[in-house]
């Protein structure tokens, strides 16, 4: 499957090819298309490398194509589970993204004591196999505080425009509350000298079907399930991931990125 970089760099090409003939075109004919493909090429880049994740899978829904991979997997239009037949039943797995806000450092013993009581209650009601993943790496601290400084700004002024409405979403604020507090949390961390730890997080299940749609059916259904189970259990944000997301958590299911700066750049 192309990715959404290679994507964007067929968009970018596209605009480097608008804007020389652009150039060779003068104030023609030619020179106006030029400047047209330049435009459109560099705007369609951006977009695809920022949006990717939703604009494609967007697409390929609209345009029904199926994606066939070299190892036999399917990925439908819609581009959130993968597909795969083995022995006359299939198979489909979906992802999701677990937001982590807050750090067990932050909590009291007897709150961690009860938050992994929570847990285990939540997961012990569920009746499928459920994988979770964390991804754990010391960060490089050269541009942290930057970073971080950055990211608390926006959710504070998220929160603000949200505050601001005249009929305010309280899940919204909620969650730029939550964000507010970790940035806040890990620059405190920063400014007092300790090294914080990166975590990525994202969970995985899977279905079985006599046939393609009752094993897509029970895969999403399962899906909603968990999500609504771990955002309760873990006071966290849960998303279902698509694309070119979902597709970098099924990779590393086999090899995943090796050092901090490869595991943040996939990120970024």
């Amino acid at each position: 499957m192309i990715s959404n970089k290679y994507i964007s760099y067929g968009m970018a090409g596209v605009g480097v090819l608008g804007a020389l003939l652009a150039f060779a075109g003068g104030g023609g004919i030619l020179g106006l298309i030029g400047g047209i493909l330049a435009a459109l090429g560099s705007f369609g880049a951006i977009l695809v490398l920022k949006y990717g994740y939703i604009i494609i899978p967007m697409i390929t829904q609209q345009a029904r194509i199926v994606v066939m991979t070299d190892t036999g997997y399917e990925i439908p239009p819609s581009q959130d589970v993968i597909i795969k037949k083995i022995g006359g039943i299939y198979y489909a797995s979906t992802f999701l993204a677990v937001r982590i806000y807050e750090s067990s450092t932050e909590r009291s013993l007897e709150q961690n004591v009860a938050y992994n009581e929570y847990f285990e209650r939540a997961i012990s009601n569920l009746k499928y196999v459920v994988k979770i993943a964390l991804m754990l790496y010391a960060e490089n601290i050269t541009e942290k505080r930057k970073i971080i400084e950055t990211k608390r700004a926006e959710s504070q002024l998220r929160l603000a425009r949200e505050r601001e409405k005249a009929e305010p979403d309280v899940l919204k604020m909620d969650q730029y509350e939550r964000q507010v507090s970790m940035w806040d949390s890990q620059l405190n961390k920063l400014i007092s000298g300790i090294r914080p730890m990166g975590v990525l997080s994202y969970a995985m299940t899977t279905a079985a079907g006599i046939t393609k749609e009752s094993a897509v059916a029970k895969v999403k259904s399962q899906a909603r399930e968990l999500s609504t189970t771990l955002a309760n259990a873990l006071n966290v944000q849960v998303e279902q991931l698509t694309g070119d997301e979902m597709l970098k958590c099924f990779e590393w299911e086999k090899v995943f990125p090796t050092s901090p700066e490869e595991l943040e750049s996939v990120v970024d």
